[in-house]
């Protein structure tokens, strides 16, 4: 009789962690190669994250992106990507790429759908046609496109929406993981996330996280959060979905980006994120710092010939003065390019900071450093973060 065959490897691997919080660095062991974490994930929404090119995403460390399925599977569509060799050949990607299920177009582009238990009917925003995106329609896009790690198809309400819809959609999440699940065609290399729903409620949230966990999905998600509900209300369903996740899968906090909310989330247990945040703030002038941002419109930067950070790496910073950057945000686009690279490189340059703290058993101090850097004074620091970090035994004072 034929041995069975090994079990396959866990896609996480758990290198270090924290003493004092929950905060661990780890290796996502992927298709494409390894991903250290925790980890920022540009979000790429048409197979390019907005004003970078893919060489300049490779260039600047960046190990994995994000692909929108479902702008993917309207235009130009998946049968084109997947000729093309999938999305990693269509955008010349040579690393790992995760894409989102669609579902997060329900909120998004909620005047233009509609969600039964087959799935969520979308009017086209190009035209008069219309696209079901249902669970299997879902992994059939996303298998088509070929991206190491797919999510499943949720049904998503607003983190603010409250009452019997929140209910509803959790519950609809559970069952369309199934379906997902049963739908996925390459499972031993696409590797299926599922996604925690239950809006604020705790009881519904608790009640998501038994159903998912007995799945054996290679990873979690953390999602239905950063949608504007308040800090305190954020964090407590953070930590709460964290606690409940098995160890030795990765967690997922969708749709974070804000430097702060990283850190104080790396703090609670998560170990992957994304946000359009840093390409989307320098398409307003904005460049991140780790004292804040730098609006590089406003005058006082005409005459500075400083880096956005003296003590920053990327390419931005080693070629172009504030004031070449003030000048240029006034008449060429090329500007917002360069702002761009310069906030890609901050984000990914703080998750490796993160990350080196965590490996060196240096993580609460480092977590003091940056809150001091990035606020000065105690007294400013996010009422928040200090009760957040203070659950997890990092305490501000």
């Amino acid at each position: 009789m034929a041995a069975p065959a090994p079990a396959p490897a866990p896609l996480l691997r758990v290198v270090a962690e924290c003493a004092r919080s929950r905060a661990r660095a780890g290796e996502l062991r992927l298709p494409h190669g390894a991903v250290p974490c925790p980890v920022f994930m540009p979000v790429g929404t048409r197979g390019t994250a907005k004003g970078v090119t893919a060489a300049q995403l490779d260039a600047l460390g960046c190990r994995i992106c994000l692909g929108n399925t479902y702008h993917l599977g309207t235009r130009p569509g998946p049968e084109l990507v997947q000729r093309a060799g999938g999305l990693h050949g269509f955008m010349d990607w040579p690393h790992n790429l995760l894409t989102d299920s669609g579902g997060f177009q329900m909120v998004s582009l909620v005047a233009l759908s509609e969600v039964t238990e087959e799935g969520v009917r979308f009017r086209s925003p190009y035209g008069d046609e219309e696209l079901l995106l249902s669970p299997e329609k879902s992994m059939e896009i996303q298998n088509a496109l070929g991206a190491d790690i797919v999510m499943q198809l949720d049904d998503v309400v607003s983190s603010t929406t409250t009452g019997p819809r929140v209910e509803e959609a959790m519950r609809r999440s559970v069952r369309w993981l199934d379906r997902c699940i049963a739908a996925n065609r390459h499972p031993e290399r696409q590797h299926l996330f599922a996604i925690i729903q239950g809006g604020l409620d705790p009881a519904l949230r608790t009640k998501c996280l038994e159903e998912m966990t007995r799945r054996d999905v290679p990873g979690f998600a953390i999602g239905g959060l950063s949608g504007g509900e308040e800090k305190a209300q954020f964090w407590r369903m953070v930590k709460l979905s964290t606690e409940r996740l098995p160890r030795d899968k990765p967690r997922y906090l969708m749709g974070v980006g804000y430097a702060t909310d990283l850190v104080v989330c790396v703090a609670l247990g998560c170990d992957m994120f994304d946000c359009v945040f840093p390409t989307r703030t320098a398409r307003f002038g904005s460049a991140l710092v780790p004292w804040g941002s730098l609006q590089l419109k406003n005058k006082q930067f005409a005459k500075d010939f400083r880096p956005i950070d003296e003590d920053c790496g990327c390419p931005t910073c080693q070629g172009y003065s504030r004031a070449y950057l003030h000048a240029l945000l006034r008449s060429d686009t090329a500007a917002l390019h360069h702002l761009t690279v310069h906030n890609i490189a901050y984000q990914l340059q703080l998750m490796r900071s993160v990350r080196e703290s965590i490996l060196a058993q240096r993580f609460p101090q480092f977590v003091r450093d940056f809150m001091r850097t990035m606020y000065g004074s105690r007294d400013k620091y996010p009422a928040w973060a200090v009760e957040a970090l203070a659950s997890v035994r990092i305490p501000l004072d």
